[in-house]
């Protein structure tokens, strides 16, 4: 039995971890979207949505620390869905899984595109092909998308250890950039704190305006679940997980608030808004600082497509190595390259499927990544009930001592990242919200879901044919189910 599971190599340090985190969550948006933002919550609206989203964030990786800490292996949401309530919700949340983590590397892929056809136009509106939903798709576009997986996938091919060195060498020019840019802004006699009245837009209330940024949470910080996805590689203790995803998240949180100071420390928003520029942050740089200023933007929001990507590419693998594990998805997903040590089906297969997105258009592929915030957060519900089931308020008649753990304190914080998870949920499926799915976003859904119902039919025979024992050794690396016991 044991032949059939492959190991990775512990090779992933700590600062990496973090820049695995912080990384994937601050990716193209914080650079390109704050006027967007600010057009529906103001600046002060934008940065306090951005910290209760955070906040939310943290009281759903209480259960996150603590499942790694107690199953260190890749498979993230996937695997704890499997703990707590067994292999058909595991089969959904890695279904939805999936779907997100490759439609991330894909829209990277694509933004690292359009940021070269705002600053060289002439260089991307090259061969001209055909129209999608209002989006011109030229085929220097496809090739400059293309290159970038390539060498993306290249890089994840050859080891974490490569990945993981060059993620944190690309957060800590990333953080540099933007307090430079954060400077040189401020420095501007024209430029101040003055430009960042009103602090709210005048249409809306300032709660309405808050609410629609806390909606966007999961997918702004949606980086810091990659972290379970390489537990099996930590070349550290499993328990430092939690701090090192605390510390991601804050320092996110401030990075967007100091994006959203510096686009509106440089000229009154609301008038950047109503000129409806393709990139507003970047114009007004430019405008401002010139090609300095736009040359440090673009080394920091090239730095975020960057660790969006890599990070994608890596927690995507090692969700189809544990599902391949579980005989969800073929075995050859679940082998490791026999130098490198990494799951390189997955890696291809990733990079192969992100390779098609360019070709639909950005407006196309925006409708899947919007959807894919739902399988986000599904793993998340799934996670929090992981950890609620296993924390225990008092030891009854149900408690058992190697699947539970006294712990009220996080079972309360479990339960309330569980009401979180659902709000998420309803922000983004109940009409009327400030977050409700679009038209294609909620067909492009539909679609998956039924994808999905047809895979599991086809696959429920090979899900089903392996005793508990060995699914559990499969998944999770030892035969019963047991958590690392800890003090409250």
């Amino acid at each position: 039995m044991k032949e059939n599971r492959e190991t990775l190599h512990k090779t992933l340090k700590p600062h990496w971890v973090w820049a695995l985190a912080l990384g994937s969550a601050i990716g193209w948006g914080a650079f390109v979207q704050p006027t967007t933002w600010m057009e529906s919550a103001g600046p002060l609206g934008v940065i306090i949505g951005f910290f209760i989203g955070a906040l939310l964030m943290l009281l759903i990786a209480v259960s996150f620390g603590f499942l790694i800490k107690s199953f260190p292996v890749s498979g993230g949401g996937f695997a704890y869905a499997y703990i707590s309530l067994g292999r058909t919700h595991a089969f959904i949340s890695g279904w939805f899984l999936t779907l997100g983590y490759i439609c991330i590397v894909a829209l990277n892929a694509s933004a690292f595109a359009l940021m070269i056809k705002f600053i060289f136009p002439r260089v991307i509106e090259n061969i001209p092909l055909y129209q999608i939903a209002g989006w011109d798709v030229y085929l220097t576009e496809i090739i400059v998308a293309t290159l970038l997986l390539v060498l993306f996938g290249i890089a994840n091919f050859r080891g974490s250890s490569l990945s993981g060195s060059i993620q944190f060498i690309f957060c800590v020019i990333m953080i540099g950039a933007i307090f430079v840019l954060l400077l040189f802004v401020g420095i501007q006699p024209s430029a101040g704190l003055q430009n960042i009245a009103p602090l709210f837009p005048s249409d809306t209330t300032p709660i309405a305006a808050i609410i629609s940024i806390v909606a966007i949470a999961p997918w702004a910080y949606v980086g810091f679940d990659n972290v379970p996805q390489t537990a099996e590689e930590f070349n550290f203790p499993a328990k430092k997980a939690f701090s090192l995803i605390v510390f991601a998240i804050l320092a996110a949180a401030t990075l967007y608030s100091i994006m959203i100071i510096v686009t509106s420390m440089v000229r009154p928003w609301e008038g950047v808004v109503e000129e409806g520029h393709i990139w507003g942050t970047g114009y007004i740089i430019q405008e401002l600082l010139g090609p300095l200023g736009m040359a440090i933007l673009a080394v920091a929001l090239a730095m975020g497509i960057f660790t969006g990507l890599n990070g994608f590419i890596i927690s995507s693998s090692r969700l189809m190595l544990s599902m391949a594990r579980a005989n969800i998805l073929p075995s050859s997903f679940g082998r490791l390259h026999p130098k490198y040590n990494t799951p390189y089906v997955g890696i291809i297969f990733a990079v192969v499927v992100s390779m098609v997105a360019p070709w639909f258009g950005r407006e196309a592929l925006l409708w899947v990544v919007d959807m894919s915030s739902i399988g986000v957060t599904i793993a998340y519900l799934y996670t929090c009930y992981a950890g609620f089931s296993l924390f225990r308020m008092k030891k009854d008649h149900t408690f058992n001592e190697k699947r539970h753990i006294l712990a009220p304190g996080k079972k309360v914080l479990a339960f309330l990242g569980m009401v979180a998870s659902v709000v998420f949920l309803a922000l983004l499926l109940v009409p009327g919200s400030p977050a409700f799915l679009g038209l294609e976003s909620r067909i492009s859904l539909a679609v998956w879901i039924v994808l999905g119902l047809i895979f599991y039919l086809i696959k429920r025979k090979d899900l089903n044919s392996l005793s508990d024992k060995e699914m559990n050794y499969r998944i999770l690396g030892k035969e019963e189910i047991e958590i690392e016991k800890e003090r409250e």
